[in-house]
């Protein structure tokens, strides 16, 4: 174990972070995504200090393979942006890097500092940007070429004791930004790690302040726990804080009002679980289809087999997920799954049948009608769309005005 020291205003150097080696802290590198490792490699050897951090840091110390890298440097973004082609500056206000390997984004940013706050954008040092992080165990900075961990905050520390420990102050740390509440609810089910009283005291406090967040942002953590292959423990943990009902307040309600449902929930969201743990990437649609599954057997009047009760159901389910805001083609997808698993084809309309509603055909009127389609007949005439040619007519002399355009008659369909 080393130590990292500061000058103190004093001018006797102040011991700021321990240095812990790859002995204590058993990260092995190879576990390390390679373009990651090349993103800290170039950032280095320009003379910019870099590291690996947060999650992928903590999952690797707890033995769980990392989803993504996130990199932090003291290079600004359009410093960042000229060292990789491959690359683009995203945001508005926090600006940061995405670099791109084929299908895989890597999250650089730029080390923030306190003038602004924990949520301001100015650019400061690595002393400054760690105070800026919400719990101690993503506060761990990573430099996989010497393989050691620089830890400010004492999250190794609090890893080791499987603890969720607050870098920022429990007074401004929610007020701050209220979605730190979900994460530390997000954190703690996901590794097993328990809350200190006085954290979930604050949480179930300032929950609150969650009503006013954007359904973007929502969606998004939404989004985050219908992938984590944890919902499940996640969403108990969320349901025990208070803050469920701000992520889906009809799902929430029910679940306090209704045992039977409850039970059956908690049943979809393990079933999920497996299924984003064992499929790899899983479309959005289907896991949507976990969630909303109980509530649409409590609605929908399987034997009423037409279309107007596929377009209700879809209608409700809207409704019931507020205020997540799915894409709306996810949710189609969803309804028209579990339609289907009822025996009840939806039939998808094709682009250039926009405006037209989709239609309710059972399983076997659906196979009858494509057993009856003959391959080799013509379409109707009128089904097919003449294409029109435009041409322009010559000058035909001088002081005869602009040209101008013609429309010809349809070719026949015998060309």
């Amino acid at each position: 174990m080393r130590f990292r020291y500061s000058t103190a205003e004093n001018g006797r150097p102040e011991k700021k972070a321990i240095v812990y080696t790859k002995d204590e802290h058993q990260i092995d590198r190879n576990e390390v995504d390679p373009d990651a490792l090349r993103i800290v490699e170039r950032l280095r050897s320009n003379g910019h200090e870099t590291y690996i951090v947060g999650g992928a840091v903590r999952d690797l110390m707890v033995g769980k393979k990392p989803k993504d890298f996130d990199i932090v440097t003291d290079a600004t973004p359009t410093r960042i942006k000229r060292l990789f082609r491959n690359s683009r500056i995203i945001g508005r206000r926090f600006r940061l890097v995405h670099v791109f390997f084929g299908p895989v984004i890597f999250e650089v940013s730029t080390f923030r500092s306190l003038v602004d706050g924990t949520i301001g954008n100015t650019f400061g040092t690595i002393d400054e940007d760690v105070l800026r992080r919400d719990f101690t165990f993503n506060a761990l900075y990573y430099d996989p070429f010497s393989e050691t961990i620089v830890d400010y905050v004492g999250g190794v520390s609090d890893i080791r004791r499987r603890r969720v420990e607050p870098v920022i102050p429990l007074k401004s740390i929610f007020v701050e930004d209220p979605v730190r509440m979900l994460r530390a609810a997000k954190y703690a089910a996901a590794t097993g790690f328990k809350l200190p009283l006085l954290l979930k005291w604050k949480i179930k406090k300032q929950s609150p302040l969650l009503a006013p967040v954007s359904p973007s942002r929502l969606t998004e953590e939404i989004g985050k726990i219908l992938r984590s292959g944890k919902a499940a423990d996640i969403v108990r943990v969320m349901d025990e804080l208070g803050l469920f009902r701000y992520l889906q307040p009809n799902a929430s309600d029910r679940l306090r009002s209704d045992q039977a449902y409850r039970n059956a929930f908690f049943a979809s969201l393990a079933a999920m679980d497996l299924v984003a743990k064992t499929d790899g990437e899983v479309p959005m649609g289907r896991l949507l289809a976990f969630l909303i599954k109980d509530y649409l057997d409590s609605l929908v009047d399987w034997k009423a087999n037409n279309v107007e009760a596929y377009r209700n159901a879809l209608s409700d389910c809207r409704a019931f997920v507020l205020p997540m805001n799915p894409p709306r083609v996810e949710l189609e997808n969803a309804v028209r799954m579990l339609f289907r698993e009822r025996g009840i084809a939806v039939k998808k309309a094709r682009t250039f049948e926009k405006g037209r509603r989709s239609e309710l055909v059972p399983d076997a009127e659906r196979s009858r009608l494509k057993a009856e389609v003959n391959p080799g007949e013509e379409p109707p005439a009128e089904a097919v769309k003449k294409k029109r040619r435009r041409r322009r007519r010559r000058k035909s002399g001088a002081g005869q005005g602009a040209e101008a355009t013609v429309e010809t008659e349809p070719e026949s369909s015998s060309d």
